[in-house]
């Protein structure tokens, strides 16, 4: 439990960090206010043509007795949407992230060298162009499983009690893991760390990453909180990777530890 709470408070630290830098917080919100408006848009054309793609994609269903047939296509246009909002929730980081990579880097390497004892921050050394293909990949990548996830996730809200009680909570439990591994991936990156690698590392303190990553897909889920939480959610999920290497933390980096990392993982990770 103690890890929850360490997750929790990276979190915050990270939306400090931002409030006290605020050239940082500003450039760190256009990529965010690019992505939202992008996706509005997205979402307000299938709220307004979803049921006519809906009457499209069913026509087995014109023959229908009232109320049947309402009730039949009101419930998959529904389901579309909630599908629409879901991907949305999932994709926006990793969007945001790719439009915006110079920004966030920039941002990372400054709290980085922040909070480093001896003030340097880790550097790819990669030209622009190979890290947005690395980005992009590995985005699409935890896409595909984060989708998997939510289709079986999907299937099993249809189960009476545990569908409409369990599955939400575990839901929000995974969406709260991709979402760290995309915004950790920033710092993970910079340093020569794999996907797999960062997976592996990241399942290896679930607790701490659910302590980050839940509270602040639930927070995502209000309409704009992500574009303005994102430049502070950036700074905490480097401050969460360095925890995670083991790396050596100014300002109370004792105070959000809870177990060291394994040497094997933290060895693996850096490959």
């Amino acid at each position: 439990m103690r890890d929850l709470g360490a997750g929790f408070t990276y979190l915050l630290k990270g939306q400090r960090w931002v409030a006290g830098h605020g050239k940082q917080y500003g450039f760190g919100l256009l990529p965010g206010l690019i992505t939202l408006v992008l996706y509005i848009a997205a979402l307000t054309t299938l709220a307004l043509w979803g049921e006519d793609a809906v009457t499209w994609a069913t026509p087995f269903a014109n023959d229908w007795s009232s109320p049947w047939q309402g009730i039949f296509r009101g419930f998959l246009t529904a389901v579309l949407f909630a599908l629409a909002l879901l991907l949305a929730v999932l994709t926006f980081t990793a969007v945001t992230l790719l439009m915006g990579q110079p920004f966030y880097e920039n941002l990372s390497e400054k709290v980085d060298r922040d909070v480093s004892p001896d003030g340097t921050a880790p550097e790819s050394g990669l030209p622009l162009w190979r890290e947005l293909w690395i980005s992009a990949r590995d985005s699409l990548r935890i896409l595909v499983r984060a989708l998997l996830w939510g289709v079986l996730l999907f299937a099993l809200g249809f189960l009476p009690l545990v569908g409409q009680t369990v599955v939400p909570v575990i839901g929000f439990f995974v969406t709260g893991f991709f979402l760290t591994e995309e915004l950790t991936a920033v710092a993970l990156q910079r340093r020569g760390v794999e996907l797999r690698a960062r997976l592996t590392l990241l399942r290896s303190r679930k607790t701490l990453v659910w302590g980050f990553g839940t509270p602040l897909g639930l927070a995502f889920l209000v309409p704009f909180v992500a574009v303005f939480l994102m430049p502070g959610a950036v700074a905490g999920a480097t401050l969460l990777a360095r925890e995670l290497l083991g790396e050596e933390t100014e300002e109370g980096g004792d105070d959000t530890t809870a177990d060291p990392e394994p040497e094997d993982v933290t060895q693996q990770s850096w490959h």
